[in-house]
């Protein structure tokens, strides 16, 4: 593996962002849920600071990306960093480039006195459920992810 090393995104890498984000939906078969475009990452991410994203540098070029945000777990008493979006370009796979990421934000998780780091993983992806396990993730099998879309958001605030 190459040494790597991270960058913080900066306002003028929301192409960048974006291209992961497109490379993601790809591979996880979701590319017509893309929505986001450069002036609603420019926002949310740099000028309201919703979220955070960081840059896998090795080979001399962006690798990989994670956005990620923080939670508050009030059972812990204690934010959690929760990880939106892990990406490895394919071509770069294998290289031990996720599990940098993932070191990475686990000591940025205890740094700021994380009590948890937690993420969602597609049922059908068994590379990274095999991954994450390997690292000693466990699944939460007892709970169930539920959704409002934008929509329902909308009419449930009326």
């Amino acid at each position: 593996m190459n040494e790597v090393t991270f960058r913080a995104a900066q306002p003028q890498d929301v192409q960048l962002i974006l291209s992961f984000i497109k490379a993601l939906a790809e591979y996880e078969k979701m590319s017509q849920d893309v929505q986001a475009t450069p002036e609603l990452l420019h926002k949310w991410i740099f000028e309201e600071q919703t979220a955070n994203v960081i840059f896998a540098m090795a080979e001399g070029r962006e690798v990989g990306f994670a956005l990620y945000f923080y939670n508050f777990s009030t059972f812990v008493g204690k934010p959690g960093l929760y990880l939106e979006d892990l990406f490895v370009f394919p071509e770069c796979r294998g290289r031990g480039y996720g599990k940098s990421i993932l070191k990475h934000l686990a000591s940025i998780a205890k740094e700021r006195g994380c009590g948890r780091m937690e993420w969602s993983c597609l049922d059908w992806n068994t590379p990274s459920i095999g991954f994450y396990k390997s690292l000693g993730a466990r699944p939460m099998d007892e709970w169930t992810v539920y959704r409002l879309s934008e929509k329902e958001i909308l009419n449930l605030a009326e």
